[in-house]
């Protein structure tokens, strides 16, 4: 399976959630190209049969500056057949946890990508075993659901 996974990471908590699920998904054999998500383009969302966004959220609910010009241009493409899945950082301080993970998985949905709904949200970074092991089965979860609705889509 081939994945890109787009993220931002100011204080690499949501970078640590994505190594660990990086690591389990080359388990399975996936080709994986990371790209910070300043840089990621939309348009190659298509190009991949799996795409993973990750984001910690600024405040009390907002996108990162970085992850700001992306989700705009994300307006501009159509995602129907892609595949996707949302995951990242916060803190319950906030009564908006996580909601850049939200807004990712709801604008993916708007644009016509099939979104796993299960949305992986870690308080600061993965550093119990419960939290790493959260990851690594969201990860597992993620590449069997990913792989029947490859099967279903190419029917």
């Amino acid at each position: 399976m081939n994945v890109l996974i787009g993220f931002a990471s100011m204080s690499g908590n949501t970078e640590e959630i994505m190594d660990i699920i990086k690591n389990q998904l080359e388990k399975k054999g996936c080709q994986i190209k990371l790209e910070e998500i300043e840089t990621l383009n939309v348009q190659d969302i298509p190009n991949y049969d799996l795409v993973l966004i990750g984001s910690y959220t600024w405040g009390d609910g907002d996108l990162p500056y970085e992850a700001e010009e992306f989700y705009e241009d994300l307006d501009n493409v159509d995602l129907k057949g892609s595949i996707c899945g949302c995951f990242g950082s916060g803190d319950t301080v906030y009564p908006a946890y996580c909601q850049a993970v939200n807004l990712f998985s709801e604008k993916l949905q708007e644009r016509g990508a099939n979104v796993f709904e299960t949305l992986l949200k870690i308080e600061f970074s993965p550093d119990t075993r419960e939290e790493v092991e959260e990851c690594e089965n969201y990860a597992n979860s993620l590449y069997q659901w990913a792989e029947q609705e490859l099967i279903i889509s190419r029917r």
